[in-house]
Order: C-alpha cells, then structure tokens, then sequence
C-alpha cells in the first residue's frame, strides 16, 4: 500500500474551524430565538391567567352588589337597614351614603395571590334615578385581614361598570 501525502495550500488552512464557529455561531442563534418564544410565551400565559382572575374578582364583587341593592329594604345595604354584605362567604362592611363603597378580599386563591374587589354603588343621581355600580378587581392583593385590597407592585387590574 501508497500512503500519498498531499501538501495543503496556505489557503486551505483552518477550514475546518472557521466552518465549526459559523455552524456554532448559527445553533446558538437558533437557540436563542426559540428561547425568546418560549419566555414571551410563559409570559403571555402568566398574564391572561391574573386577568382572568381580576375580571371575575370584579365581576364577582359587582354581582354582589346588585344581589344586595335589589334586595327588600330589610336585606338592602345601600339606603336600607344594612350595614355589612356578604360576598363569597366573606363579611365586607358598606360605608359611605349616597355613595357607597366596600371591600371584598380573598376572592380567589391561586397559589400565594389572592385577588380582591372595592366596589361602589353611586346612589347620587337622583333627577334620573339611576346606579352606578363599579367594581374595580385586583389578580393580587386581596390580604388575609378582612376588607383588605392593597393591590401588589405585579397585579392586573380590572374594572366592570354597571348601570341601571
């Protein structure tokens, strides 16, 4: 058996790792493009999750409202006899005449977040007779102390508006 030797040209030297660094140079691209996606995606989900979880403190606590401001003046707490609601199983006190405000926390337990409501029922309009209720829902902040909704630096916010 030959063995043959072939000289190599000046221009041929380190081809191959010029070739190891630009296939290295596009995975790492590629690698890092789809861990973009996957961080915006975690991200995304996250935030529809607190959302959601506003929305229904909101819509939850503006149900509340109604129950009571449609109820006899016995059981009414918005000119009536009443002075606390009760709202997911959570005593809340009402304050305030003709605008009336409370608080209903623990609305929703997701892990360490708990998400709470401060509603308001405007009773001031009184040329046309109209209510204004508005429920503004926190994804986190409602405490464990009763009537307590201090809304945390990350949570979403969202507001349900009723008039009747």
């Amino acid at each position: 058996m030959k063995i043959v030797m072939q000289k190599l040209n000046k221009n041929e030297k380190g081809f191959a790792l010029l070739f190891a660094v630009v296939l290295s140079a596009i995975l790492l691209a590629i690698a890092l493009g789809v861990s973009n996606i996957a961080y915006r995606e975690a991200a995304f989900t996250t935030s529809a999750k607190d959302s959601n979880d506003a929305f229904y403190a909101a819509d939850t606590a503006a149900e509340c409202a109604l129950f009571y401001d449609n109820s006899a003046m016995s059981q009414n707490a918005f000119g009536g006899t009443l002075t606390t609601v009760h709202c997911n199983n959570v005593s809340a006190n009402v304050t305030g005449n003709p605008i009336y405000t409370f608080t209903v926390s623990s609305l929703g337990v997701n892990g360490s977040q708990i998400a709470c409501a401060v509603v308001t029922v405007n009773k001031s309009d009184t040329t046309n007779g109209t209510v204004k209720v508005t429920s503004t829902g926190y994804s986190n902040g409602g405490g464990s102390t009763q009537n307590q909704c201090i809304p945390t630096t990350n949570a979403v916010q969202r507001v349900v508006e009723i008039n009747y």
